[in-house]
């Protein structure tokens, strides 16, 4: 059987099939950017209207990105120094490097070379500048060398359209909300009255963008997943226009059936945990044999790390005994030449290495070291410099003898310490023997002591911490500074008052005297009776709590439990599951579109879609009122906010109240609300009179911008 196939002709022999007398259509809108020729029913190419210029990651070259883009082609190029741009500014054109970007794109894809000898019709926003509209004609004519160019109203264009299809009359008014802003423009006998346009900085793209806000700050975690594309995506799917917004918020508010009818998730991508089999025995038997064969491995380790240690101190004690010998056998004389080439600098000095380096190897080889009080009558000769005058010492052993009277200091402490930790386990010892005698005697009897002596602890730390922390109330309700402060903190601001206060009446000479420092002593913070007494009943409390734990197996301590007001940590190893990958809009839904009605719940401190219907209407002063009666009863809305649901009922019931009781009103949406605005363009520019509207690269030469200035297209032809 023989085989057969379909070839399709190129772009640039699609082009040539055109006679030059085709215009070429364009829909230049802030969302898409549309292109076709005359006469035909649908656009040519349709591309977003966003440039991107990202660079490629193996050569590092810098590629220019058109309208949308094959995801699997980015992984090549690094987008995260670069974002869109687009050309628009709230729906006028200003960025022209971009715009030219745009355009080579969209005639390359229609088969244009470098040079388009086509007439074009673009289509622009009502009361476009001025300025914009000469640097768009200088682009098409010095760079494409178009032969002729005219510019026309996309909405006026769709509202010229449904017009044919009988969706609305000659006198109405168009409601165009698109991208980046809406207008409301008065067509009388099928032109437009721009005295009477109102316009709003307000479109699609803030409803999408406060959507992904919304989302973001309720879901934190999925922000990745939230982008720009996605949230289009869900409000053109799940979002509506409210008729009521109060009412509807009262409804979510209330949590009903209804409410819950009305809300919508969107589900993550969520993998379920593998949940691995149970290991065998052979398996487990294994695994220990592995672990106990790691633990030999670290015990070995260790003991080769501990014999190597004791070898490094048995080498030092031997060297410093070799020294303090050698001390022995010199006169005295000769003792300051030997301690030149070492770290010491007296005999004294070697022996307490000696005894230091004796007890580390006595503790390396797990004996007992020598008892405290050989350790504390030994501190004297350890330390001999510290009783010297300094008038009898030199500089050198001034040095040292700082030094030591550091380490005295500190070995003084660390003695201190133990002994008092040493009391304390005496103490509590012998307090838990009493304790373990009465529970013997009398057990039900103790427990009950016992919980009491906890009530009262609590109370307490529980009150004196309150007081600390807010102060006692005094009987005329105000809480003083004083009124929370015991009498030794009292004493202690009384002095740094002072001390302060004499501070500043001549030269500062606190610390010159003894006296001084016992002052001081008396302003330090641990010279506080109350802080030890809390100390010690925190303690107590500790103590007590430690041993209802032991014996009252009912017992639960008062910081354990959780306060129904308080909301319950939840575990940080929780384990994921398919709810915490799901995405509820609820009042998001009626909320995100709400900003088309009211701009200052995003800050933008403008008029509403319904408040600029009655604007517009109000300015068509030159109009006689049964006019205005005709024109409210041809609301055309287009633009691509008009698919949402709901927005019509909003608006007749928003413009309804600006109207006379019982004036008609007429509301409808556009047969295509996107594309209705390029096919009314396609329509216009294949009449036979459209020559006459275009402005010739020969008239722009001849007389520059002034052309454009009284330019003005008829829509009626």
């Amino acid at each position: 059987m023989p085989s057969y196939s379909i070839t399709r002709p190129s772009r640039q022999e699609d082009y040539a099939r055109f006679s030059p007398n085709t215009p070429i259509v364009i829909d230049n809108g802030g969302s898409s950017f549309r292109i076709g020729w005359a006469g035909e029913s649908d656009p040519r190419v349709t591309f977003r209207n966003v440039v991107q210029r990202p660079r490629h990651k193996a050569t590092g070259e810098t590629v220019t990105i058109v309208g949308d883009h094959d995801p699997s082609l980015m992984k090549y190029f690094d987008c995260t120094r670069t974002s869109f741009r687009s050309p628009f500014d709230n729906n006028v054109v200003y960025q022209f490097e971009i715009m030219e970007y745009v355009l080579d794109y969209g005639f390359e894809r229609l088969g244009a070379n470098l040079q388009v000898d086509h007439p074009i019709l673009m289509t622009e926003c009502i009361c476009n500048p001025l300025s914009s509209r000469s640097k768009m004609a200088e682009l098409l004519f010095e760079t494409y060398s178009v032969p002729s160019i005219a510019f026309g109203v996309d909405a006026v264009f769709s509202y010229k359209l449904n017009q044919q299809f009988g969706r609305c009359n000659e006198d109405g008014l168009a409601i165009c909300s698109g991208f980046s802003a809406s207008h409301v423009i008065p067509i009388v006998k099928g032109e437009p009255v721009t005295e009477a346009c109102c316009r709003t900085n307000i479109g699609g793209y803030h409803v999408t963008n406060y959507l992904k806000q919304l989302l973001s700050l309720k879901y934190p975690y999925h922000m990745s997943s939230i982008t720009w594309e996605k949230a289009e995506e869900l409000k053109m799917e799940h979002c509506y226009v409210a008729t009521d917004f109060a009412s509807e918020l009262q409804l979510f508010q209330k949590g009903n059936e209804e409410a819950k009818e009305k809300t919508r998730c969107w589900q993550l991508p969520w993998v379920p945990p593998t949940q691995g089999d149970v290991p065998s025995e052979e398996e487990l038997a294994r695994r220990a044999a592995l672990k106990e064969k790691q633990g030999q491995r670290l015990r070995d380790m260790a003991a080769a790390r501990k014999s190597i240690r004791i070898t490094e101190l048995e080498n030092e004690l031997n060297g410093l005994e070799d020294l303090l010998q050698q001390l022995d056998e010199v006169e005295e004389p000769e003792v300051s030449s030997i301690l030149s080439g070492t770290k010491f600098f007296s005999r004294q000095e070697i022996e307490s290495a000696i005894l230091r380096v004796t007890q580390s190897l006595r503790k390396a080889k797990g004996e007992p070291s020598e008892p405290e009080e050989k350790n504390d009558s030994s501190l004297s000769e350890k330390y001999p410099l510290v009783s010297v005058p300094d008038e009898l010492l030199s500089p050198e052993q001034l040095k040292e003898k700082k030094r030591q009277i550091f380490l005295k200091t500190t070995s003084e402490g660390r003695l201190l310490a133990k002994r008092k930790r040493f009391e304390e386990e005496s103490l509590r010892e012998k307090q838990n023997q009493l304790d373990e005698e009465k529970r013997l005697e009398n057990p039900e009897l103790y427990l009950e002591q016992l919980h009491d002596r906890y009530r009262e602890l609590s109370e307490k730390v529980e009150l004196r911490k309150r007081v600390k922390t807010n102060g006692n109330q005094n009987l005329s309700g105000g809480v003083g500074r004083g009124e929370r402060l015991s009498a030794a903190q009292k004493e202690r601001m009384r002095l740094l008052t002072s001390a302060a206060f004499d501070r500043g009446k001549g030269e500062d000479t606190f610390g010159a005297r003894d006296e001084d420092w016992q002052l001081y002593k008396l302003m330090s913070k641990d010279n506080d009776d109350d802080d030890n007494g809390q100390d010690e009943d925190e303690a107590e409390l500790a103590r007590v709590t430690s041993r209802l734990q032991d014996i009252d197996p009912n017992f639960v301590p008062k910081s354990d439990l959780v306060p129904p007001q308080a909301t319950p940590e939840f575990s940080k190893f929780r384990p994921q599951s398919l709810e915490d990958f799901k995405i509820v809009l609820g009042v998001e839904r009626f909320r995100c579109p709400e900003v088309l009605f009211q701009p200052n719940m995003i800050g933008i401190d403008q008029a509403g879609l319904d408040e600029m219907a009655g604007i517009s209407l109000r300015r068509l002063d030159r109009v006689d009122d049964p006019m205005k009666d005709d024109i409210t009863k041809s609301i055309l809305v287009t633009g691509g906010s008009a698919l949402l649901p709901g927005l019509l009922p909003r608006l007749e019931a928003g413009i309804q109240q600006m109207r006379p009781y019982l004036s008609p009103l007429t509301v409808v949406r556009a047969c295509d609300p996107i594309l209705d605005a390029w096919r009314g363009a396609s329509i216009y520019a294949n009449s036979p009179q459209f020559s006459l509207q275009t402005l010739s690269m020969q008239d722009y030469y001849e007389k520059g911008e002034s052309l454009l200035w009284q330019y003005q297209i008829k829509y009626t032809i």
